[in-house]
């Protein structure tokens, strides 16, 4: 029985995750539930789930859920703060974490896990965005496991022979015969309006996704693509892949979740619903698989299959992060950093749409380029870094005001 901590236990991926545990309750036990601040799920996660650990990032959130457990007579040891979302991923009797906090806020925790060398589910891509080659060195040294549970990189690993399943961060692709690697995406809800009336959208139209039921941040990001440039990032570390080797396909309807071309000339394409369910339990019962309660795909109901090459008018944010890709990692983790900054003052309307990709454009500008990709950053400068750009990103927000 695999024994589970899920850091971000009361979002989406959490949600998703629950159901597979609960789709194979003898297969799976929950340890440890940790969230931010939603004591009310987290109080209801407890009473059923009934984990030895919980975890609350907000202090003040953490005191409140730990008189609700004593009022309802369930033992529940609460830990509070960052330190208390490290211990988590660390325990002794864990052995699989689930890393599914989102933003700049998992990478600690999930470092943490690292550490201990458990077997990391990958959901928080931003940890891969700010730590690149550092993140992948400590999961060699550490003897961790490494498993991707966004749908695209989980497609991606179920396309590679199992040799490469095994390698990931230092994946021989041309070794393997791999020619390149096929990064789908919808196009989100605007993969078809005008990009001149893009600076109108407002942030209920960019959180309503036609395919994915995700939270706003990422739904946002979703929108402006620059979820899917953040995948392309995650992908060259997780895959070892050069430029020349990975690529975005617009493909609005979310069947084929990403696809491996080989040398050969063959093109293999993982398929399915758009249920975050399934690659998650991909991940927790590798390399077995499990029951995800998701449906097969129905293929006569599947009408069509298109393709589209990405438009940067419409989607500057993925151009911003293709081209920081290979720059250098002072430059991902400031977009990383900035994109965090502009989406939430675009959910706040403190700036528009369009907005959002000037607002990362200009912080990346400001980031001394020459001197940072001179200078080797440990963790604590990337975090250093990250608050530099989170400060610079709100001087800029002040300036684009509508």
């Amino acid at each position: 029985m695999r024994k589970l901590t899920i850091l971000g236990a009361t979002g989406s991926i959490g949600a998703s995750t629950l159901k597979v545990v609960e789709q194979n309750p003898h297969t799976f036990e929950i340890v440890a539930l940790a969230a931010g601040s939603n004591v009310a799920k987290m109080m209801q996660l407890c009473k059923k789930w009934r984990p030895r650990v919980a975890v609350m990032a907000d202090i003040k959130a953490a005191g409140e859920l730990r008189t609700m457990l004593k009022s309802e007579g369930i033992v529940t040891e609460v830990l509070a703060g960052e330190q208390g979302l490290c211990e988590a991923a660390s325990l002794e009797d864990v052995d699989t974490v689930m890393a599914a906090i989102v933003g700049a806020a998992g990478l600690l925790p999930t470092m943490a896990a690292v550490k201990a060398g458990k077997r990391i589910l990958l959901a928080n891509k931003e940890a891969l965005v700010m730590s690149g080659q550092l993140f992948i060195d400590a999961v060699r040294t550490h003897g961790a496991e490494l498993l991707p549970v966004d749908s695209e990189h989980n497609a991606i690993f179920q396309c590679l022979p199992q040799s490469v399943q095994h390698q990931m961060g230092h994946c021989d692709l041309v070794g393997n015969g791999i020619s390149k690697i096929l990064l789908t995406g919808s196009g989100g809800p605007f993969r078809y309006t005008e990009p001149s009336i893009l600076a109108t959208v407002t942030p209920e139209q960019a959180i309503a996704h036609p395919n994915w039921s995700m939270g706003k941040k990422i739904s946002v990001d979703s929108a402006t693509m620059m979820n899917k440039g953040l995948e392309y990032i995650e992908a060259k570390w997780l895959f070892n892949a050069d430029k020349s080797q990975l690529d975005v396909i617009i493909h609005p309807q979310s069947v084929i979740h990403s696809m491996v071309q080989y040398n050969d000339g063959s093109v293999l394409a993982q398929m399915g619903e758009p249920d975050m369910a399934t690659p998650i339990a991909c991940t927790m019962s590798y390399p077995d698989r499990v029951p995800a309660g998701v449906a097969p795909l129905d293929f006569t109901k599947v009408s069509e299959l298109t393709f589209l090459a990405p438009d940067y008018t419409r989607y500057p944010c993925l151009k911003l992060a293709m081209d920081a890709c290979y720059e250098g990692q002072h430059l991902t983790t400031t977009l990383n950093a900035a994109n965090e900054i502009a989406v939430e003052a675009f959910l706040t309307n403190q700036i528009g749409f369009t907005d959002i990709a000037r607002v990362n454009e200009l912080t990346m500008s400001k980031v001394n380029a020459a001197q940072a990709a001179g200078s080797h950053f440990d963790l604590d400068g990337l975090i250093e870094l990250d608050k530099m750009a989170r400060i610079k990103a709100h001087e800029i927000v002040r300036e684009c005001k509508v």
